[in-house]
């Protein structure tokens, strides 16, 4: 049996890894797209580094775009088998996938009215609705803690990963000549104190372990509350300055954090009497999805359902829906908070607020998870001033600030406590992969002083014998 890395290896996004097995079947675990590397992104994005059609199954892990966005790209090269995942996941993928594909078809005409103009060979969107769509039709959909038979001699198990809604770590039992591997997939691994979901789930022991490592080198400030520190950004920036505060925040999972924040805020009496907006399609429908699935949600949450039936709705909340309404709040001076899509700021409508106030040093741009250093709001979180947005610079006059508690990705000490349960005597090998290479080499260095002795940090297109 062997494994290949074709993405997320020595960096965060593209999460691809395909199993091959004695009998020549493959398994393709993720099928992310890469995001925030510059110009490389759109190359790497192309190519998968194998055959589309030779893949049988996809096992995925999550509906994040960077575990999951290129799976259209994938039906469209050839792929025809299965794509097997959690319910909430499937239904996730579902708004996701064609938000994705419309980006694509968009972006691919807008580039092209350019290119016409200059006689220039046109661009073909990276896939289109109709292949997000035919892929949509290969899902099949397994709860967690439920074996299911993958094919003959795989064994699969999802278990609750914490992450997202739906996210899960992949448990492969694989038999080949008499012999079985145990192979977990970590996925993306969530909080034991996230503000909405259930923590990461205890799982059997592996021979090996394909482990994340975003936060590998880093803890997550815990000094104030999440709601404390959105309270306190609102207050200086709304309340004091009489600013805008633009807040770029994934769809799925971050938006919804940040409207169960705000609402505990409202709670208590204490949200300030301002405007605000979620400016983001897909935001709307994912928040609709999570709050479909109220059992996924933690014991908090849990308490705070048997007074309010909606944690994600309050006084002075409004869904952004069409283009018309998205321009006007750059129109509009008065104080609000806009939430709005992409969370590394690299497209849709947040991108458009950013650039109507980031010279504003009344507003404030508050990153709330994490950024690829090459996005605009990874460039934004280190300081890059000016910053070049839609090919002009701008001044950065707002004020650039961060909550670093809202990430859904574990930190160190949430990573070290979700592999502890492994004996460390009977984990063959664990590969780190989802990380940047100076992170993965400091939290191999604290794996090794747990015990785990062979890490690997396999790099792009890196193969292993198992």
């Amino acid at each position: 049996m062997k494994i290949t890395f074709h993405g997320a290896a020595q960096t965060v996004t593209g999460s691809k890894h395909v199993l091959e097995l004695a009998n020549g079947k493959k398994i393709l675990l993720d099928c992310g797209m890469f995001q925030g590397h510059g110009k490389q992104t759109g190359e790497w994005n192309l190519h998968f580094g194998f055959q589309p059609s030779e893949i049988d199954f996809l096992v995925l892990s999550h509906a994040h775009i960077d575990h999951s966005g290129l799976i259209p790209r994938l039906v469209a090269e050839g792929f025809t088998g299965d794509i097997i995942c959690t319910p909430a996941t499937r239904e996730l993928c579902k708004i996701m996938l064609q938000d994705a594909a419309k980006i694509q078809e968009s972006d691919a005409k807008f580039i092209n009215k350019k290119r016409l103009k200059l006689n220039k060979t046109l661009v073909e969107p990276l896939y289109t609705m109709e292949d997000a769509l035919l892929a949509l039709s290969f899902f099949k959909r397994v709860k967690y803690n439920q074996p299911y038979t993958l094919t003959e001699g795989v064994e699969l198990l999802f278990t609750d990963a914490g992450h997202i809604l739906g996210s899960a770590a992949v448990h492969l039992d694989i038999t080949e000549n008499n012999k079985t591997t145990k192979i977990t997939f970590s996925g993306d691994v969530g909080r034991y104190n996230d503000l909405l979901l259930k923590s990461p789930a205890a799982f059997r022991q592996a021979d090996y372990v394909i482990l994340e490592s975003t936060y590998g080198d880093s803890l997550h400030d815990m000094a104030m509350p999440t709601e404390g520190r959105l309270l306190e950004v609102i207050q200086d920036t709304c309340i004091q300055r009489k600013g805008k505060v633009i807040i770029p925040a994934f769809s799925v999972g971050r938006t919804q954090e940040i409207l169960y924040a705000l609402n505990g805020l409202e709670l208590k009496g204490v949200l300030p009497k301002v405007k605000y907006y979620v400016d983001s399609p897909l935001s709307e429908k994912a928040t609709l999805v999570v709050k479909a699935h109220p059992w996924n949600f933690n014991n908090k949450v849990q308490e705070v359902l048997k007074q309010d039936d909606d944690p994600f709705d309050f006084e002075g909340l409004s869904f952004i829906e069409d283009t018309e309404a998205s321009i006007a709040l750059n129109e509009d001076q008065t104080p609000m908070v806009i939430i709005s899509a992409s969370g590394m700021a690299e497209a849709g409508r947040v991108k458009h607020h950013i650039k109507n106030n980031i010279e504003n040093p009344n507003c404030t741009i508050l990153l709330v998870g994490y950024s690829e250093s090459g996005s605009l709001a990874g460039r934004l979180k280190s300081g890059v001033n000016p910053v070049s947005i839609f090919g002009e610079y701008y001044q950065v006059n707002a004020k650039v600030t961060s909550i670093q508690t809202m990430s859904a990705h574990g930190d160190q000490n949430d990573l070290i406590r979700f592999i502890e349960n492994q004996d460390k005597n009977l984990t063959k090998k664990i590969f780190l992969v989802h990380g940047e290479p100076d992170t993965q080499e400091i939290f191999k260095q604290k794996l090794h002083e747990k015990g785990f002795q062979n890490v690997e940090i396999p790099y792009r297109h890196q193969s292993f014998e198992l």
